[in-house]
């Protein structure tokens, strides 16, 4: 009988991940039990994506606040540091900063606007409009951004950042000066020792500090780059990617994930025959149209993946196909000429009118964003997306 689905994404649940476990061995045996109970079964190139945050909870990846703390005082010393850039999360950024705070004896914290490099608004660009400023050129100091919009608080958290942030960084006994800008040297009208906190953009900014005559710049991913006094670390990302797990500290985004994707293929091929692809994924690449929030606070949506995994993809449109090169055809016909199409297309599409519309973006983004849809961030219980039937096509 033909085949009448094409990508499944299933959640798989799994036993709750504790430092120490076999994140290989529970991925693998979850799956096959979920197999086993939900009767289906296993085929070549299905995807199985892990969450990063069962991989770095399984490595104890982690690194408390004064661990934080530590590492910022071994690299800035005493010296007034500009905090720029950060993302406004009481996840993502509020335990970095405390810990960033603790280290420090003055912060000037430089806020991005209208807002963050996620999406995060402190105030609409209608409303810039009104007030007649130009994100680009002017720079607010905290008193004439209350002035000109009072307090404002995020649409889905309930909360003021610039309040907030201002009053955990002053709770470590840190002295804090707020500024709103979007030129990444203006902080140094205040120091000339940076600290920035963008994700996807840092190269560039630390860059132009460096170029501008700053005396002393990391990013968030230079911090806690080795452990610290026993911490935790990520020797790629540093701070990069990591959530808060509880008031004191951080689980930091996973290291040395390349062997736990292997050996999760590796095990699946031995206990079914099935040729597996395998990633772990964090934040998808997606946007919110409410909220207008990107959810890629993480640096990359997949640090580690299997080699199947690599690369694009490269299809057709099948509507376009439909409307002119076969616009008089139907049926059956219709259907046999796509599929002749599609199994003589070429490898590389890039460029063509007939891929015109498709998602040029990569396989592990694609994917990893399904998964993260998949998988939520609250009581699912589902750290664990088996993917199926995502490379299949039309004439499969």
């Amino acid at each position: 009988m033909e085949r009448l689905t094409g990508t499944v994404s299933r959640g798989i649940r799994a036993p709750i991940i504790r430092q120490g476990d076999d994140i290989a061995e529970i991925v693998v045996s979850s799956v096959l039990n979920a197999a086993k109970c939900e009767s289906f079964e296993l085929r070549d190139r299905d995807v199985i994506a892990v969450t990063e945050a069962v991989v770095a909870r399984a490595q104890g990846n982690y690194a408390t606040v004064d661990q934080i703390a530590a590492d910022i005082r071994n690299k800035f010393g005493d010296q007034t540091i500009g905090v720029i850039f950060p993302i406004l999360s009481r996840n993502r950024f509020a335990m970095c900063l405390k810990g960033i705070a603790m280290g420090a004896k003055k912060i000037i914290l430089m806020l991005s606007y209208p807002a963050d490099e996620v999406g995060n608004h402190l105030v609409d660009l209608d409303d810039l409009d009104a007030k007649g400023l130009n994100p680009w050129t002017d720079i607010l100091t905290e008193a004439r951004y209350r002035e000109l919009f009072g307090c404002r608080k995020h649409p889905f958290t309930g909360v003021d950042y610039v309040q907030y942030y201002k009053e955990l960084i002053q709770s470590t006994g840190c002295e804090v000066e707020i500024i709103l800008a979007n030129d990444c040297r203006a902080v140094l009208e205040h120091t000339q020792y940076v600290l920035n906190c963008d994700i996807h953009t840092r190269a560039r900014t630390k860059r132009l500090l460096k170029a501008a005559g700053a005396k002393l710049v990391y990013s968030l991913d230079d911090i806690m780059t080795v452990s610290v006094d026993g911490s935790g670390y990520n020797e790629n990302f540093g701070l990069l990617g990591s959530n808060k797990a509880s008031e004191k500290s951080v689980k930091l985004f996973p290291r040395n994930c390349k062997p736990v994707v292997e050996k999760i293929q590796k095990d699946i091929l031995e206990k079914t025959g099935k040729h597996v692809e395998v990633m772990i994924y964090g934040d998808g690449a997606f946007k919110d149209p409410v909220g207008k929030i990107w959810e890629l606070a993480d640096p990359v949506v997949s640090p580690a993946y299997t080699a199947g995994l690599e690369g694009q993809p490269s299809e057709v449109k099948l509507k376009y196909l439909a409307d002119n090169d076969f616009a008089d055809l139907c049926g059956e016909e219709l259907k046999s000429a796509i599929c002749d199409y599609i199994r003589n297309k070429d490898e590389d599409l890039v460029g063509s009118m007939i891929s015109q519309g498709t998602t040029p973006r990569r396989l592990t983004d694609l994917i990893g964003s399904l998964c993260d849809l998949t998988s939520g961030s609250g009581d699912k219980g589902t750290p664990i997306v088996l993917v199926q039937g995502y490379f299949d096509n039309y004439t499969k």
